[in-house]
């Protein structure tokens, strides 16, 4: 039997607090993963969520670094499998520390991975990162 899977909702009760009681039953729940007497799984895309929730200024409004400080723990769970996990954790290190948007640091740490250097984008932020060398795509002329 495959292992279930947890939503981004789910992640924002337990870590913002704003419906206690949800944010109980959350605890419990991590807390079994956190003994291994459960795993969960979670594609890349719900830590991307949480990220935007919490750092949404119409939201939680939280910090770059509250942001990692919050989420790197729970993906750092043995038991709690995030696809891409190390790549997912590097992007929390960049988002936290640059102004690049997760979904940015997501192809930073991406590229880091896979040893590559080169990066074709129109987004100028990228040339804030000395280990990425950004070039525009170049048009018929």
């Amino acid at each position: 039997m495959a292992n279930p899977f947890v939503d981004t909702d789910v992640i924002i009760r337990l870590l913002t607090g704003d419906d206690p009681g949800k944010q109980a039953a959350a605890a419990a729940l991590f807390e079994s993963v956190e003994a291994r007497e459960l795993t969960l799984q979670a594609p890349d895309t719900v830590i991307a969520d949480a990220v935007y929730v919490l750092a949404s200024s119409r939201l939680y409004a939280r910090t770059r670094d509250e942001v990692r400080a919050l989420l790197s723990p729970l993906v750092r769970l043995p038991d709690f499998r995030v696809q891409n996990r190390r790549v997912v954790l590097r992007a929390l290190d960049v988002y936290a520390t640059t102004r690049l948007d997760f979904g940015d640091a997501m192809i930073a740490a991406s590229m880091e991975r896979a040893g590559s250097r080169q990066l074709y984008s129109y987004d100028a932020g990228f040339d804030r990162l000395s280990s990425i060398e950004r070039e525009q795509p170049k048009g018929q002329d």
